[in-house]
């Protein structure tokens, strides 16, 4: 630890957190410091976990008062591990984790601290949703400011373009509400800058009328995915917004509810989310079930909560993650081709790729209303290789790493904050494309420091 903690300091910081300080000789530490990545393991000085806005105020003073590296950390999913710093100070928000629904304003308030499934759970009591990944136990902070796509991008844009307000404590301390009339630039920039300028410490969301779904994959062999996705990239382009569908390569997950004989079958999918009335849904995906050698149709109603908590099983924290991703507008023959080569070439059952269409709603935001550049893009593709083997993390790196490599020359050039390794200051400002230059400049506002550094960085003009 620093010689600049002495146990003075750090008591004077534990007298004002309601929450708790953990540090190295603490027995929960190991616990506490612990990522949903395994293959990142950092050591912090210190972990605040905060209680309560205070706390963070607290936290952020101390760190920056003491000269430390910090991180904000709250689901800990982020993939290169930026929830988290060697030898610095962690501000831990998982417990600012309460969430208000206002059903008459379709309105919730949300804690910085919660998780993308406490807010599906009480704003479906409601009949309510907000777009928010597909993940359930994601950090929704983290996941939202940098984007947020998932399952309802179609119909309801993205998470950013349903941030109404937010709560933020600056680098000097100061709490300071960001909204269409206050602190403008603020809340322009915190809608898709990520974590840049300031702990979010609550959010305020729009809220869509949507309750039940018509949800769930369907398969097709792994020797068919050349036309299922020449299909696809026409299809979806062209479906009703109420239609959401991301093409994948996988392998069957080796359990119910699937069926035995498909168990660890690699297979190309769409998994499907149907948002309008559900005697629609029958129309809406017929031409999907008439492409030639389906071999399971998993449609069928569920709560939304329940679909956006499908994949927690199949991924809980402690696996090894390496993931590259990209925007892409059109995928022509060449990278079909491409993407049935390297879906063939899956290393662990665990790996992925996700074409996530971001066209619909998403589209009808311009490409300055928010830091969100490329609102060109019909779809966001992500190479995720996983496995609970640290054995592994070669093979599956390297896959990511060739199958990006492979189609990135057919992207759009920049690719999603909330999916991308540590990869430079270049592919950030590529990220953020004409916006990052106004994004810079709030930065020196905010954080002429750059405090909140340990991030997909964007560094202060000057």
């Amino acid at each position: 630890m620093s010689e600049m903690l002495d146990v003075a300091n750090i008591d004077a910081l534990k007298e004002k957190i309601h929450g708790s300080v953990v540090g190295p000789a603490d027995s929960d530490y190991d616990e506490t410091r612990t990522l949903y990545n395994a293959m990142i393991d950092k050591s912090p000085a210190l972990i605040a976990r905060c209680a309560d806005v205070d706390d963070v105020v607290a936290a952020v003073n101390f760190g920056r008062e003491q000269g430390l590296d910090v991180a904000i950390r709250c689901g800990g999913h982020n993939g290169p591990g930026l929830g988290s710093v060697d030898d610095g100070l962690v501000i831990d928000l998982r417990g600012l984790n309460s969430v208000s629904v206002d059903p008459g304003a379709r309105v919730a308030t949300a804690g910085g601290g919660c998780l993308v499934g406490e807010i599906d759970t009480a704003t479906g009591e409601h009949g309510l949703a907000t777009p928010g990944g597909i993940i359930s136990t994601t950090g929704a902070g983290g996941l939202m400011l940098g984007g947020g796509i998932g399952h309802l991008t179609r119909k309801c844009g993205l998470s950013i373009d349903n941030i109404l307000g937010a709560e933020v404590v600056l680098a000097d301390g100061s709490v300071v509400t960001a909204d269409e009339s206050q602190n403008e630039d603020l809340y322009w920039a915190i809608r898709g800058g990520g974590g840049n300028f300031g702990v979010v410490t609550q959010l305020k969301l729009r809220l869509h009328p949507i309750s039940n779904v018509v949800a769930g994959p369907m398969f097709w062999p792994l020797e068919s995915s050349a036309d299922i996705l020449r299909w696809y990239r026409e299809f979806i382009l062209n479906a009703p917004e109420d239609l959401n569908g991301f093409f994948a390569y996988l392998s069957v997950p080796p359990g119910p509810p699937f069926p035995e004989e498909l168990h660890l079958q690699k297979v190309c999918a769409v998994v499907w989310c149907w948002t309008g009335d559900e005697e629609g849904a029958a129309d809406a995906l017929a031409e999907a079930r008439a492409q030639p050698g389906l071999l399971l149709d998993g449609t069928q109603p569920m709560p939304f909560p329940a679909l956006n908590s499908a994949f927690d099983p199949i991924y809980p924290a402690g696996d090894q993650w390496y993931w590259r991703a990209d925007f892409v507008e059109s995928i022509p023959d060449e990278a079909v081709e491409q993407h049935a080569e390297w879906g063939e070439k899956m290393p662990t059952w665990k790996c992925t790729m996700h074409l996530y269409p971001i066209d619909g709603a998403a589209h009808r935001v311009g490409p300055t209303e928010t830091p969100w550049a490329f609102r060109n893009a019909n779809w966001g593709s992500v190479m995720a290789g996983v496995d609970p083997d640290p054995g592994n993390v070669e093979a599956i790196s390297s896959w990511s790493k060739g199958y990006h490599e492979a189609l990135h020359p057919y992207s759009s050039g920049g690719a999603y904050v909330n999916m991308m390794m540590e990869e430079g200051e270049s592919r950030v400002e590529a990220s953020y494309g004409e916006n990052y230059q106004r994004l810079t400049k709030i930065k020196a506002k905010y954080d002429p420091s750059n405090l909140f550094h340990v991030n997909q960085n964007i560094p202060p003009a000057g």
